[in-house]
């Protein structure tokens, strides 16, 4: 038995070794030809420095609530990777059949976001990914980074940031919006182009009832509060 322990180890050692050599020095490697050529201060400035940049203390609370519980529920309590998020999402996935479900964290898709949004993600990129959410969340607090995400996210039609997203859809500030408008709002940056109100509203209002479903399992929102957001009519202002 102990034989086998000590083998079983040695393959395990070996593998990690290689795991190294082959994803993590290339994305180190790689992460660093990143950040040189144009460093995170310099990246995340051209959000910060947006004209109608809504800081967090200005965000309506409940779309705080919203994208934490459809995009990282343990946000907040939590620094760099999101292992259960990780393991569940690739379980619901072989599950489904297909990829329904992302394991990344707000952080990681800041990381993609100023860097590799059009790039092919291969694991040395999401390794080098990876590296970049932790050094976001060593430069900026939380709050700082979930203001950044909404800020920089687009939101379909024409609408980049919260600001613009907000006031073009619903004729609202981002510091004064209801449940169910800050719900659609943070459901529709997963697939802009599917859930823009123009051309995908019949899909956004179902993306919005699975973000509602999870304010409610997060306990951000009461039975109540979750039954009149599914019955407010959120499509009237911009679709009328």
């Amino acid at each position: 038995m102990k034989k086998l322990i000590g083998f079983l180890l040695k393959i395990l050692l070996c593998l990690a070794i290689l795991f190294g050599l082959v994803v993590v020095l290339p994305g180190y490697l790689y992460y660093q030809k990143t950040v040189n050529e144009t460093p995170i201060e310099q990246a995340a400035a051209v959000y910060f420095e947006m004209d109608d940049y809504v800081d967090y203390g200005s965000l309506d609370t409940d779309l705080v609530d919203a994208v934490v519980a459809v995009e990282d529920q343990r946000y907040f309590t939590r620094r760099g990777m999101d292992v259960r998020a990780l393991i569940r999402a690739i379980r619901n996935n072989l599950l489904a059949g297909e990829n329904i479900e992302g394991g990344s964290t707000i952080s990681q898709q800041i990381a993609k976001n100023l860097y590799y949004q059009t790039t092919n993600r291969t694991t040395v990129v999401k390794a080098s990914e990876i590296m970049i959410m932790y050094e976001l969340e060593t430069m900026y607090s939380k709050e700082e980074l979930l203001a950044l995400y909404v800020n920089m996210n687009y939101y379909g039609d024409g609408f980049w940031g919260i600001s613009q997203a907000a006031q073009g859809y619903f004729g609202a500030s981002p510091s004064d919006l209801t449940i169910a408008q800050a719900a659609m709002l943070a459901g529709i940056p997963n697939a802009p182009s599917a859930y823009q109100l123009s051309t995908g509203s019949h899909l956004a209002v179902s993306r919005q009832g699975k973000v509602l479903s999870r304010m409610l399992e997060e306990g951000f929102i009461t039975q109540q509060e979750y039954e009149n957001a599914l019955s407010e009519d959120v499509l009237s202002y911009y679709l009328h």
